[in-house]
């Protein structure tokens, strides 16, 4: 299948090369996600005529109720047919549709690089490797999939989706649009800027630069998708997370984790392993099971910390693991979310 205009579901060309989309999508989780809605928690304002509902009250667009007039409303509102029947003087309140504007951000930094599940396990549709010749699935190609995952739904909703990618700053930025030629761009920039760690040069992330930078690009509000493994200060998190409150943008935060990360259920080997730096750290070579309870009590004490910062900001949070499909944790994410906005509005 080729990624045609209208058909987000195939294979491209960029750089000379095909893009598979089912590298980052298996067929059957597209399908799925194809049913979607997902809506924003804070109704965004948006350029142009889309689905969503703003909860900004105008004289626009569509009906939506009757209210009492109070002295100083304009007179040209006023619903005659309900004074005729009433002798009273009410107003007819519009809703304005708005479209959803979706910046997913995407960790691109050396930790991202990481991952303990083969390729050809992971794809689901018999890829031995990655276009780039690696036989790991990463936290990266996790996360690249869970970004396609998330324009894709954005997209087929016809509403507008950005894509940036980061680590001590954006590294690469494609404007916000819904245009037709937007999941061939968004697919080609994710094949193309694979996070590679080891590399003395390599970076870590920024999560608060990267907002920063986010933020300077958009006027309206908009929903951002931080898709990362999160692996940062909390205190650095915080800030960032507050920036873009300050801002009223809503967040949704996807963690994505490798199972050895969250299990550390490392085999044994003769005088130690070896535990390479992703960041340009030199190796250290040690005894899995002599830390193997610090390390646990110390990831599961950042994960709580940043888990109750997210939400005590009324953030999303997931956590995603890399050796699981991405349709039943975004099939989860999505009925919670459109869960929480019921209740909301309720």
């Amino acid at each position: 299948m080729a990624i045609g205009e209208n058909n987000p579901e195939g294979d491209d060309r960029a750089g000379g090369r095909s893009i598979d989309a089912s590298l980052y999508l298996h067929p059957q989780t597209l399908a799925r996600l194809a049913t979607f809605e997902m809506r924003a928690k804070m109704i965004v304002e948006g350029l142009s005529s889309g689905q969503h509902r703003s909860p900004y009250q105008g004289f626009s667009v569509e009906f939506a109720q009757h209210r009492p007039y109070s002295p100083g409303d304009d007179l040209r509102h006023l619903d005659w047919k309900v004074f005729a029947r009433s002798d009273k003087l009410h107003l007819k309140q519009y809703q304005q549709e708005t479209n959803l504007d979706l910046i997913v951000l995407v960790d691109c930094s050396g930790s991202m690089s990481f991952g303990s599940r083969t390729f050809a396990d992971a794809s689901g549709v018999g890829h031995d490797t990655s276009p780039d010749g690696r036989t790991h699935w990463s936290k990266f190609d996790h996360a690249t999939a869970l970004a396609a995952a998330l324009s894709y739904i954005t997209l087929r909703q016809g509403d507008r989706v950005g894509l940036e990618m980061f680590d001590d700053q954006i590294k690469l930025m494609l404007k916000r649009s819904s245009g037709q030629e937007t999941w061939r761009q968004i697919v080609s920039a994710l094949a193309s800027h694979p996070a590679r760690g080891t590399s003395a040069a390599q970076k870590s992330s920024d999560l608060r630069r990267a907002i920063d930078q986010t933020l300077g690009q958009v006027t309206n509000r908009c929903i951002i998708a931080i898709v990362s493994d999160f692996f940062m200060d909390i205190g650095a998190i915080r800030d960032a997370l507050a920036r873009a409150r300050h801002a009223k943008a809503d967040i949704m935060a996807f963690q994505v984790l490798d199972r050895a990360e969250l299990e550390f259920d490392l085999r044994d080997a003769a005088g130690g392993v070896i535990f390479q730096g992703l960041e340009g750290e030199s190796p250290l070579r040690l005894d899995p099971r002599s830390i193997r309870s610090a390390y646990l009590a110390a990831i599961e004490e950042h994960n709580t910390q940043l888990r109750t910062l997210l939400r005590g900001l009324g953030y999303d949070h997931t956590l995603v693991n890399t050796h699981e499909y991405l349709g039943p944790t975004l099939a989860a994410f999505v009925s919670r979310r459109n869960a929480q906005i019921k209740r909301h509005l309720a």
